[in-house]
C-alpha cells in the first residue's frame, strides 16, 4: 500500500504526542484517512495538518481526532452521536472502534460527499443532513456526545440525550480559541474536566454561533 510509510509515521507521532490507547491508534492506522481529503491532498493526509475539504471546513489535525476519540474511551456497541460529519473521516475511525454511530451534517454537499465515501468503504452508521446543535433525539440516549466543532455555549438538549454516565465532548471558547472539554453526566448534575487548548472550526446552528 502506497500510504503504509505515511500511516506509521503519523501513528508514530501520535504517541510522541501523548495518544497511549491503542485501541484508538489501531483505528486510526484502519481508517484510510487519504480517501477523506480532496483530490491532490492525498499524501498531505497523514501530515499533522488540518486540510481544507470546501465550504471553509476542515478535516481536523490527526492529533486533534485522536485525543477527543481517547477521551471518549469507546466500548463496542456504544451509541455515539456526532455533531459535524465534516469529511466522514472522524466518524469511520468510531466505526472502526465497533461504535454505533449516528452522524449529522449542517452542510448538504459536504454531508452527501462523506456519506458517499463512508459508505463505499462499507461502514455501517446512521446519518442526515440538519442542524446538530439541537442534536437527534430519535436515537437518544447516547453514550456519548462528540462535538467537531468550536462552539460559544454547551447546548443543554445535547446534555439531556445523554445517558447516566454519558459523556458530552465538546470544543467551548470564542472564534478564535476553544478548550476541548468533556462533562460527564451524573445524576442532575455534569462533572466537567477541561483537557487541552485546540482550534475548530464554528458550530453553525440554532444553539452554536
Amino acid at each position: 500500500m502506497i500510504y503504509k510509510q505515511k500511516i506509521e509515521k503519523m501513528i508514530s507521532r501520535l504517541r510522541q504526542m501523548g495518544i497511549t490507547d491503542e485501541r484508538v491508534l489501531k483505528a486510526m492506522r484502519a481508517a484510510p484517512r487519504h480517501r477523506f481529503v480532496p483530490a491532490g491532498l492525498e499524501f498531505q493526509s497523514y501530515d499533522e495538518k488540518a486540510l481544507p475539504i470546501g465550504f471553509g471546513q476542515t478535516i481536523s489535525h490527526p492529533y486533534t481526532v485522536a485525543v477527543m476519540t481517547q477521551a471518549l474511551n469507546i466500548k463496542n456497541g456504544d451509541r455515539i452521536l456526532e455533531i459535524g460529519t465534516g469529511s466522514g473521516y472522524q466518524t469511520a475511525v468510531l466505526c472502526e472502534l465497533g461504535a454505533q454511530v449516528f452522524t449529522i451534517e449542517k452542510i448538504r454537499a459536504i454531508g452527501q460527499s462523506a456519506d458517499k465515501i463512508l459508505r463505499e468503504l462499507e461502514y455501517q452508521f446512521v446519518s442526515r443532513i440538519g442542524d446538530g446543535t439541537l442534536g437527534w433525539q430519535n436515537y437518544a440516549p447516547y453514550d456519548s456526545i462528540i462535538v467537531t466543532a468550536g462552539a460559544p455555549v454547551i447546548p443543554k438538549n445535547l446534555l439531556q440525550q445523554l445517558k447516566q454516565s454519558g459523556k458530552l465532548l465538546i470544543p467551548l471558547g470564542d472564534a478564535d480559541e476553544q478548550i476541548l472539554t468533556i462533562l460527564i453526566k451524573d445524576n442532575k448534575s455534569y462533572n466537567i474536566i477541561e483537557i487541552e487548548e485546540l482550534k475548530f472550526v464554528p458550530l453553525i446552528g440554532k444553539n452554536g454561533w
